[in-house]
C-alpha cells in the first residue's frame, strides 16, 4: 500500500514539476520578451523616422519647410513639390541614364557572379581558397581611395563621360560580394541533381542551366538587390565620370535642386521619394526569395 502511494505520488510530482517550471519561467519569459519588444520598437522608430520625414516633407508646403516650428504633420498638404521635381531639366534623361547604368551592371553582375560561384563551388582547383580570401578583402578597400586611379585608367582608356565607364565599375564593385553570397547558395544544391541530368544526356553546361540555375532564385534575388541598392545609390563616381548634364545619374541630378540662391527643400524631398520607389518596388517583389537567399547562402562557408 505504502509503495504504491509512493509511486503514484512520485509521478504526480513528476507531473507538477514541468508545470511548476512554466509557471516560475513564465513571468522572466515575458519580461525578456517584452524588453526585447521595446528595443525593437525602439529601433524601428530611429530606422523609420527619416523616411517618414522626408515623405511628408515632400507633401509639405515650402514656407513650412523653411519654419523655424517644425511639426510631425503639416497643416496642409500639396503635391506642388512632386510638380517642380518633375519639371527639373534633365529629369526623364537621369531616370534613362539610372535604368540603363543599373540594369546592366545588375544583369551582368549576376551573370558572371553566378558563372564565378558555380566555379568555386563545384571545382578545385590551385589557390582556390586564396582566391576567395581576396573576394572578400577586395570589400574593405574604401571606393574614395580607389577613386583616382580608376578616373586615371577610365581616362587612358576613353572611359569618361561614357556609361560602360560606369558600368564596369558599378560591375566590378559589386561582383566580390555577389560572387561569395551565391557560392554560399550552390553548396546547399547536391551536385547529384547535375550528375543525374548528365546520366540523362545533358553536358555539363545544360544541366548548370537546367537544373542549377533555376534552384539559385533566392540567391540571385538577394544579390541582385544588393547590387541594385549599390549602383542605384552611388554618387561620387558617377558625378566624377559623367561630366555631361544629359547623361547625370538621378543622384546627381538631384544638384540641380542646390542653386547660388539657395535650396529648394521641397522639391529635393519630393525628388529623393521618387527615386527611392523604384528599389522599394525590386524590393517588395523579392523580399521572399531574398530572406531566404541571405539566410542559406551569404554565411555559407
Amino acid at each position: 500500500m505504502s509503495a504504491s502511494t509512493t509511486q503514484v505520488t512520485a509521478k504526480a510530482g513528476s507531473q507538477a514539476r514541468p508545470q511548476d517550471r512554466t509557471q516560475v519561467l513564465r513571468p522572466d519569459r515575458k519580461k525578456n520578451r517584452l524588453g526585447y519588444n521595446i528595443v525593437g520598437l525602439a529601433v524601428f522608430v530611429v530606422m523609420a523616422f527619416p523616411v517618414y520625414w522626408l515623405i511628408i516633407s515632400s507633401l509639405r508646403p515650402n514656407h513650412e519647410i523653411r519654419s523655424y516650428d517644425q511639426t510631425l504633420w503639416p497643416s496642409s498638404l500639396t503635391l506642388d513639390n512632386f510638380q517642380r521635381a518633375v519639371n527639373q531639366p534633365n529629369f526623364a534623361t537621369a531616370i534613362q541614364s539610372s535604368l540603363i547604368i543599373c540594369g546592366v551592371a545588375v544583369l551582368g553582375g549576376m551573370l558572371l557572379a553566378t558563372i564565378a560561384a558555380f566555379s568555386i563551388a563545384r571545382f578545385r582547383f590551385r589557390g582556390r581558397k586564396f582566391f576567395m580570401i581576396v573576394l572578400l578583402t577586395v570589400q574593405l578597400v574604401p571606393p574614395t581611395a580607389m577613386l583616382i586611379p580608376l578616373y586615371i585608367q577610365l581616362n587612358d582608356l576613353g572611359g569618361l563621360n561614357e556609361y560602360w565607364g560606369v558600368i564596369v565599375v558599378y560591375l566590378v564593385t559589386t561582383l566580390p560580394f555577389a560572387t561569395w553570397m551565391i557560392r554560399g547558395f550552390v553548396i546547399n544544391i547536391p551536385p547529384e541533381l547535375e550528375e543525374s541530368a548528365m546520366v540523362d544526356g545533358c553536358s555539363r553546361t545544360g544541366a548548370f542551366w537546367r537544373v542549377t540555375f533555376p534552384l539559385l532564385a533566392p540567391g540571385l534575388a538577394a544579390a541582385a538587390i544588393f547590387s541594385l541598392i549599390t549602383a542605384w545609390n552611388e554618387y561620387l563616381l558617377a558625378y566624377v565620370v559623367l561630366q555631361d548634364n544629359e547623361k547625370y545619374t538621378l543622384n546627381v541630378w538631384l544638384m540641380n535642386f542646390t542653386t547660388s540662391r539657395g535650396v529648394d527643400y521641397g522639391a529635393l524631398m519630393a525628388a529623393s521619394t521618387l527615386i527611392a520607389i523604384p528599389v522599394v518596388a525590386f524590393f517588395l517583389l523579392v523580399q521572399k526569395y531574398m530572406a531566404t537567399g541571405l539566410t542559406s547562402g551569404a554565411v555559407k562557408g
